[in-house]
């Protein structure tokens, strides 16, 4: 199971981080209170239970620090990263350690990181400042919460799942065939904003529909909106039509009936993406993209939502 950490707000995520600390450093972790908070988020003084190994804890001043990003996909190598890693990160800790209050820093983030990239951030760190760090990212975190299920419980995680099932089947098949369509059919490139639903905006705020998310993702699907049209019009594609209507017929109902669980209408569309590649990766292969697509395709035709 693997938890979309970006749909948490920075509070939550602050506090979820302090949770796996009571197990891998241990429970007389100490969290700050919210404010300003000079580099920490929370420490721990005295002998790690884990961290770095069993056989060679850490042993002294401590300091958690929580780097929460609601950007999916983020990685470690963006931009975004490095500058906070240049520009508050690293002089968080050096004040932290000219005044006495560090020996070792644990730094966690949702981001995305590779193996590679993990050695580099940490030696500098170290490098700059003179403090072992250890870098904890997504993937980290999702091996952690898989370990301590309590941390799941009690930062009530399940709520950021999907809370219906549904046939992922019927949408995977759309895509598959629509990626057949899209490749060997030609289109001329679409002027911007060339579909538009007049009632959309009324829509977004109906459907809590985040802002940054509909004007940086959704945005970008609208290009292939008219090629779904086209291609769901031809009869030819009756019965993968017919697959599509099945989708909307299945999702609205579900949605519906959850509709107060999510915080807002990117997660319900970000919940659905996850389920249908979780399920059906191989079979989608190179043609993920147009998951989200669909799903962004049917939310501005007013297939699935509210719409009044």
């Amino acid at each position: 199971m693997r938890y979309p950490l970006y749909n948490m707000n920075c509070d939550d995520f602050e506090r979820m981080v302090v949770m796996i600390c009571n197990h891998i450093l241990g429970q007389a972790t100490i969290p700050f209170a919210k404010g300003k908070d000079g580099g920490k988020d929370g420490k721990f003084i005295g002998r790690a239970n884990c961290i770095p190994s069993e056989a060679q804890p850490w042993d002294g001043k401590i300091i958690i620090q929580a780097k929460h990003t609601e950007k999916i996909n983020a990685s470690c190598s963006d931009s975004d990263f490095s500058r906070r890693l240049n520009h508050e990160i690293i002089p968080s800790i050096k004040k932290l350690k000219a005044n006495g209050d560090i020996d070792f820093y644990l730094l966690f983030t949702n981001c995305k990181l590779t193996g590679i990239k993990d050695s580099v951030i940490e030696k500098k760190i170290k490098d700059e400042t003179g403090v072992p760090t250890i870098l904890v990212a997504d993937e980290k975190i999702q091996d952690l919460l898989g370990k301590y299920p309590d941390v799941v419980r009690q930062a009530e995680l399940n709520r950021l799942l999907l809370p219906f099932e549904f046939d992922e089947s019927d949408i995977e098949s759309v895509v598959v065939s629509l990626a057949h369509y899209v490749k060997s059919t030609h289109f001329h490139p679409l002027e911007e904003d060339v579909f538009e639903y007049p009632g959309l905006e009324r829509k977004n705020i109906l459907n809590k529909m985040g802002q940054d998310y509909f004007q940086d993702v959704i945005r970008i699907s609208m290009d292939d909106f008219e090629r779904i049209k086209v291609f769901l019009s031809e009869p030819a594609n009756n019965e993968i039509a017919e697959y599509y209507d099945s989708a909307v017929s299945e999702l609205n109902a579900k949605i519906t009936l959850s509709r107060d669980q999510f915080y807002g209408f990117q997660y319900v569309l970000e919940a659905i993406y996850d389920s249908v590649i979780s399920r059906y990766s191989e079979e989608l292969g190179g043609n993920k993209r147009l998951v989200r697509t669909v799903l962004h395709y049917m939310y501005c035709n007013c297939d699935i939502g509210r719409k009044s």
